[in-house]
């Protein structure tokens, strides 16, 4: 992370003092050969004005995206990047104090110097607070299983027989004597392993290319022991608002003439809305600067010219009855599975009902479906065979998304029984219909290519996936109108809906810096 920097130039008995802020989001160059310089800094640009002949300063900036490499297997993403990326500031208008607002914001100051940014405008200043994503969420440094503990369940299932289908397992009795089982492997495990062996190649030469890279360009770092040995787990915010709660109750709000109701334009810096009005209705920011909205005491930050609906499953109407169609839709479902069952930490759907969910409605003409798959085959196989036929969405491609550590290793072992270290994507087009005719029909996009692999450090937060837009961009149109479904997180450019749509934009996931022009 870069730190302030104050420059101090001495011409001809004149001073000029000239502040640059620098953050983990901007790398700075300077070249020289320049006499006259003007640029404008607001979000990554400077604004300097210079006329002194004698001074020859050039500045030229290299704005971080959140795709840090792209070779042929794919793309290694920064996720924090995209994030930060996204510019979280917010303007408010205060007296001439530097005080600090909002009951949970927590403000680090870069240093002794360092005060917020303000602009006369009568009596009252400019206060322009910045927040980014909080970095120690995604402080991967070590696998979520060690290769010791791989290295005992390797030995433990060295008796398994894979071409029978059957394994030999050792438990503890009551009696705590020594037994052993047989246990036949279900049609779900053999499927799975057969699909593993059929991508393995695929992930770990794709994954190795695209790690060699970050690790060449300091992206990457290698493990030290030092860090090993100090990591500690990571405190996460409390879950102080559930939001799938209150979309469940929202079913229970007196019903309102749905098409009737317009957009909810956020137009004051910290806006409090009641339940029903986040419940009945897309809620928009089409301003270029953050807003904050209150909702049940807890605050959230919504990113500039983004709009979401919060609401249940049930209660999607609002998206159809204003009449949007999308060019990309990215589908992210509770898949029904076994650990969910166990933990009853989230509702999870079943095949019937993601079916029902109306995407040929909502979907332009050659939409880009984007549909997230688990590991197990039954998903893959639905999404393929009935999920994507009944919207008349072809499939055109599947990608893998690889989970690895800050130092590169996969977060899991590549050949692990129980957790892989990707998961699935699953790509096809609505099928195009000649009787309407496509948006900027004129407007070349190219073919999507198969078996593409996205490499990211995962946020710790759970189901947090990496952001798709940049990888996207060459397979849309520029201007192509974007929907995230079953989103937990807020993105520029994007209609966002589910019933936990604000969970990662809460203030306590963000910290915020102290800043100053």
């Amino acid at each position: 992370m870069y730190h302030e920097c104050q420059i101090l130039f001495c011409l001809n008995v004149k001073f000029i003092f000239l502040y640059v802020k620098f953050t983990c989001v901007y790398e700075v160059y300077f070249y020289g050969n320049a006499g006259h310089l003007r640029t404008y800094l607001e979000s990554w640009v400077l604004y300097l004005d210079l006329n002194f002949q004698s001074l020859f300063v050039c500045f030229f900036f290299k704005k971080k995206m959140s795709v840090v490499h792209q070779l042929s297997p794919g793309w290694l993403l920064d996720h924090l990047s995209f994030i930060n990326n996204i510019n979280y500031q917010l303007h408010q208008h205060h007296e001439p104090c530097f005080t600090s607002f909002g009951t949970s914001t927590t403000f680090i100051a870069l240093d002794s110097t360092s005060k917020p940014d303000y602009d006369d405008r009568g009596n009252s200043q400019v206060f322009i607070q910045k927040y980014v994503f909080r970095s120690e969420l995604f402080n991967v440094t070590k696998p979520y299983i060690t290769p010791a503990v791989h290295k005992e369940c390797q030995q433990r299932n060295e008796k398994e027989d894979p071409m029978s289908g059957v394994k030999e397992e050792n438990f503890n009795s009551i009696i705590g004597k020594k037994r052993k089982r047989c246990v036949v492997f279900n049609q779900g495990e053999l499927d799975a392993m057969e699909y593993h062996t059929k991508i393995r190649g695929l992930i770990l030469d794709g994954s190795s290319e695209l790690i060699q890279e970050g690790l060449k360009s300091g992206f990457l770092h290698p493990l030290s022991e030092k860090w090993n040995k100090c990591s500690e787990p990571i405190t996460l915010p409390l879950d102080t608002c559930n939001l799938s709660e209150l979309c469940a109750m929202a079913k229970h709000l007196p019903s309102l003439n749905e098409m009737e109701l317009q957009a909810l334009q956020l137009t004051e810096e910290d806006m409090s809305v009641t339940e029903q009005d986040l419940f009945s209705r897309i809620v928009e920011n089409n301003s270029s600067s953050t807003k904050i909205i209150t909702l049940m005491g807890q605050k959230y930050l919504v990113p500039p010219k983004s709009s979401f609906l919060l609401s249940d499953i049930s209660c999607m109407h609002p998206l159809l009855n204003c009449r949007k169609t999308y060019d990309v839709i990215v589908i992210d479902p509770p898949w029904q599975n076994k650990s969910v069952k166990r933990s009853n930490r989230y509702s999870y759907l079943s095949p019937l009902q993601i079916k029902e969910i109306l995407i040929p409605k909502l979907a332009a003409p050659n939409c880009l479906v984007i549909t997230w798959v688990t590991n197990r085959q039954k998903h893959l196989r639905f999404v393929k065979e009935e999920l994507y036929p009944s919207w008349s969405v072809e499939v055109v491609a599947e990608w893998h998304w690889v989970k690895i550590t800050n130092s590169g290793e996969f977060v899991f072992p590549l050949d692990s029984p129980h957790k892989k270290p990707y998961e699935g994507l699953v790509l096809g087009r609505v099928r195009e219909k000649t009787a309407v005719p496509l948006r900027n029909a004129d407007v070349k996009v190219l073919p999507i290519p198969d078996h593409k692999l996205i490499v990211s450090v995962p946020c710790t937060l759970h189901s947090h996936k990496p952001p798709l837009a940049e990888v996207l961009k060459d397979y849309v149109k520029p201007d192509g109108e974007c929907l995230e479904l079953f989103a937990r997180n807020l993105q520029p450019g994007w209609t966002s809906w589910g019933n936990e749509v604000l969970k990662f934009q809460h203030m306590d996931y963000f910290v915020a810096l102290e800043s100053r022009s």
